[in-house]
């Protein structure tokens, strides 16, 4: 069964109305979630891709990437939980862990299916919320998923997990 239903939330996967990037983020992090971030990842087997600048490089442990210098080539993992989905994490800092998706290959209910998967399988491995932000506007996420209901929920008009 399928946590959202498309008809339900295609207006938030609009990228003419929304953005084609929305920001996507779990908030209140630390080092030990970006490594178990990592962990997740590999222990899924998603295809996914470590560069620093225009370099590609072998996965890193999560301390490594976040102790690197301010000025040092910009680090980025792209993972890929499906053939068509695409996620860009970045590595900013290690309270909150941060990263974009392309809505133009969120359309259908497949492809949310692919990604409420993929958000859930991040928000039970860390057991924080993993909340989507329109393109622009950060902090007033319209989904993302509930650690209390244990799904992804469409929060847009509620307070009860995006304040």
């Amino acid at each position: 069964m399928s946590d959202l239903l498309w008809d339900d939330v295609a207006y938030f996967f609009d990228p003419d109305l929304m953005g084609s990037l929305p920001d996507v983020r779990v908030p209140d992090t630390w080092v030990g979630d970006w490594q178990a971030l990592l962990d997740l990842v590999g222990e899924r087997g998603w295809k996914c891709q470590y560069s620093e600048g225009a370099t590609v490089l072998p996965v890193p442990r999560a301390e490594t990437v976040l102790s690197r210098p301010a000025d040092a080539e910009f680090p980025e993992l792209r993972v890929w939980p499906s053939t068509e989905v695409l996620a860009i994490f970045r590595f900013h800092a290690a309270e909150e862990v941060d990263f974009d998706v392309d809505l133009r290959q969120l359309q259908g209910q497949e492809r949310l299916d692919d990604f409420c998967r993929f958000l859930r399988d991040i928000g039970r491995r860390l057991g924080k919320p993993v909340l989507m932000d329109p393109e622009g506007d950060y902090g007033h996420p319209v989904l993302g998923f509930d650690v209390e209901a244990d799904r992804v929920a469409s929060f847009a008009f509620s307070d009860s997990v995006c304040r």
